[in-house]
């Protein structure tokens, strides 16, 4: 552990960081194992540690070293990214040193991770009595500004890989990856993903050698890997998805108690009140007329599914459009009657250029029906990209 308290190993330290993004031009700076600096206790028996000042465990000199390193990163470079793996409970690690806080951009949601790679790793059979790991992140999702880690961490030294890490039989286990991928864009927070994992690589990471890129040649993998390159496109045009990480205003739940059936429903919104609604579905059953309450009536359009052909999946799903029905429902006025597929992922996105024509026209809303409507080419986009144009769609039938 550095001296913190000594101006030249400050000076050292600070010089290498600013050194770093100045000549070479990183996007940002990744501090590890944050919370070893800032206890003086950390992994230290009684007695062999010194308290500070004040008789405390904190390391006061850490703590005043880290405000700089903040401040001046910023100052000096706006825009450029400080990211502290702090896997504590330090207050406002994420919150401006003005504030009383550290000043880092991020802090890995160490939490998150370790509950939800708890989960996916329970035989589908067994989730339900571990529904609360995937619910429990929203107790505290909004404390830190919270990057979401699958690190290289989580894939080296026997924890396997992350395809290896799922349960289940071949095609289940590509099933539950590209489900948990899906899960980690919807949920509040950035993301992070470790190379060799946005292709489902089996083995685990190693340093010495390169990684298994001829995995791509297989459907499968090619599947998550567009899978991964359309969650990355849908992330960054849809601001529902991302503009409220770090607010509560951004996030719903519609359904967190279906603990029975594993199945979790939620909304992010965006700054205009635009919404994506995500479903998802942890066990390998379909799941037929399943019915939520969603925000908007008219015409919804399934934007993602895990489980369409192009990912490698089965294709079950609602053909890409569904109409809602009037009724009460989950605190909404309208309701959606859907095909869940098995170990699969659904992103609905309201359509309200055509649902406003709809109710124009008054056409009766009692039951769900697939209408022959124009595309939305925004979200086209995402179903049918240029690069795969001879592909089949991703949308997929019923």
């Amino acid at each position: 552990v550095f001296d913190y308290g000594r101006n030249e190993v400050k000076n050292f330290l600070l010089a290498n960081a600013l050194y770093w993004i100045k000549e070479f031009h990183i996007d940002g700076l990744r501090v590890d194992a944050v919370a070893s600096m800032l206890h003086l206790d950390y992994e230290r028996p009684a007695g062999t540690w010194v308290a500070n000042q004040f008789g405390g465990r904190e390391n006061l000199e850490a703590v005043d070293f880290f405000r700089e390193l903040n401040r001046e990163v910023h100052l000096q470079f706006p825009g450029v990214l400080t990211i502290a793996e702090e896997s504590t409970s330090w207050p406002a690690v994420s919150r401006p040193v003005e504030i009383g806080g550290l000043g880092f951009s991020m802090k890995w949601n160490m939490g998150w991770m370790n509950d939800n790679l708890r989960y996916m790793e329970q035989d589908a059979i067994y989730r339900k009595y571990h529904h609360n790991l995937l619910t429990f992140s929203q107790m505290y999702a909004w404390t830190e500004n919270f990057m979401l880690p699958l690190s290289h961490d989580e894939v080296v030294h026997l924890k396997r890989s992350m395809l290896d890490k799922m349960p289940g039989d071949y095609w289940q286990k590509f099933a539950n990856l590209r489900l948990f991928y899906a899960w980690q864009y919807a949920h509040p927070g950035k993301k992070l993903l470790f190379m060799g994992s946005e292709f489902g690589q089996w083995k685990e990471w190693d340093e010495s050698i390169q990684l298994d890129w001829a995995l791509t040649l297989y459907p499968h993998h090619t599947g998550v890997q567009s899978l991964i390159t359309d969650l990355n496109t849908l992330y960054r045009d849809t601001a529902a998805l991302h503009y409220y990480d770090f607010d509560h205003e951004g996030f719903r739940w519609i359904d967190c108690n279906d603990a029975e059936k594993s199945i979790l429903v939620l909304l992010r919104i965006d700054q205009h009140g635009n919404s994506v609604v995500a479903i998802f579905n942890f066990t390998p059953v379909v799941r037929e007329n399943y019915r939520i309450g969603v925000p908007h009536a008219g015409l919804y359009r399934e934007i993602l599914n895990t489980d369409s052909e192009f990912y490698g999946g089965s294709n079950c799903g609602n053909s890409g459009e569904l109409r809602t029905i009037e009724g009460e429902w989950m605190g909404f006025g309208q309701a959606l009657d859907l095909k869940l597929p098995p170990l699969g992922a659904l992103f609905l996105s309201w359509d309200e250029e055509t649902s406003q024509v709809i109710s124009a026209a008054s056409i009766p809303k009692t039951e769900t029906s697939k209408l022959a409507v124009p595309a939305n080419p925004s979200l086209q986009k995402v179903s049918k990209p240029k690069h795969n144009a001879d592909k089949k769609t991703r949308k997929s039938d019923s």
